[in-house]
């Protein structure tokens, strides 16, 4: 690591290679933390090369406890967070929305941190017990459609980093790691950023290692379709600017897609939603956000996938799909 160091403090890039045995080593418990934390600052100090993140990406891959789903097509569906709008959970709400529409989902998610209520909260909240067995997860995802892995089992790892990340109080690049790093590699993806200057390191990273894919930022800086500003999808089809209304939604105001202050309050709105009983302003935006991962994982036009969850949701399908998955 130090010979490393020395590269990096003198400005030079590394390669996909170098990105991934670095990572490896800290990974496996061979690197103390003094060194940890100069490795993630200065990463800190400049920005990441997509060749770096896609390293580190196959490294946290090779470190994971792995889950292989065998022929089941699948789609993840998660953002990196860190927009400090305080939404309600749209992708996680969206994800039953699109296991509804026939897809099979595996949700890799975590505990909130800069939300409080992140996915795990909330499905945990509902009375779905995290589980960490291969043989119970594909079970489960055939019987309900949706599947869910709470990062912590999957990833031991991180139990090296861990304490630098909390001592050290910063974001640093394991913030944009989590949503690429889904234990099952599932086929397709949709994932939200916050940082628009994420956008093209993403687009590089899963260009190169999955079928299709879509990645969402909204310009007041949600990371999804908020529906309150024009937005960006960076997909296996190029770059689009789209508005709500190319969608054929209505522009929203910030307040109608909060998420109140407790868990409790996540759940009820999640649950409301996958019932048909949602706001107006709540269930389009879940319809927009579930519409590109279904026109993603189909292969369809943008609006088929938006007009398929609208009419999921209306009809109060989704909720069945929860019903499956908490016994």
């Amino acid at each position: 690591m130090k010979t490393v160091l020395k590269e990096l403090f003198k400005g030079k890039r590394l390669s996909f290679q170098e990105s991934k045995d670095a990572l490896l080593e800290v990974g496996k418990g061979n690197i103390n933390n003094s060194l940890i934390s100069s490795f993630l600052t200065v990463f800190m100090m400049r920005n990441i090369e997509g060749e770096e993140l896609e390293g580190f990406r196959a490294a946290m891959l090779e470190l994971c406890n792995p889950v292989n789903l065998g022929e089941i097509k699948t789609i993840d569906m998660c953002g990196t967070g860190g927009d400090g709008k305080n939404t309600f959970n749209v992708s996680t709400t969206s994800s039953f929305v699109v296991a509804a529409s026939g897809i099979k989902v595996a949700k890799h998610g975590n505990y909130g941190v800069s939300s409080g209520v992140g996915s795990s909260n909330v499905i945990e909240h509902l009375g779905y017990h995290f589980k960490g067995d291969e043989k119970t997860l594909k079970s489960e995802i055939q019987n309900s459609g949706i599947t869910f892995f709470h990062a912590p089992l999957f990833h031991p790892a991180m139990r090296f980093v861990g304490p630098v990340r909390k001592e050290l109080g910063l974001k640093t690049f394991f913030n944009m790691i989590g949503p690429l790093v889904n234990p099952s590699k599932p086929n397709y993806q949709l994932t939200g950023v916050y940082d628009p200057s994420i956008l093209p390191l993403y687009n590089h990273v899963l260009s190169n290692n999955l079928e299709r894919y879509a990645i969402l930022h909204s310009e007041d800086v949600y990371d999804e379709i908020s529906l309150t500003s024009d937005f960006y999808i960076y997909s296996h089809n190029g770059v689009e600017k789209l508005s709500p209304s190319d969608l054929r939604l209505s522009k929203l105001k910030p307040e109608e897609i909060g998420g109140g202050d407790s868990v409790d309050y996540a759940a009820r709105v999640l649950t409301n939603v996958l019932s048909g009983k949602g706001t107006k302003a709540q269930q389009e935006v879940v319809a927009a956000n579930a519409g590109v991962a279904i026109s993603v994982a189909k292969d369809v036009k943008l609006h088929e996938g938006v007009e398929e969850a609208l009419d999921i949701i209306n009809e109060g399908k989704a909720i069945d799909v929860l019903h499956r998955l908490i016994k």
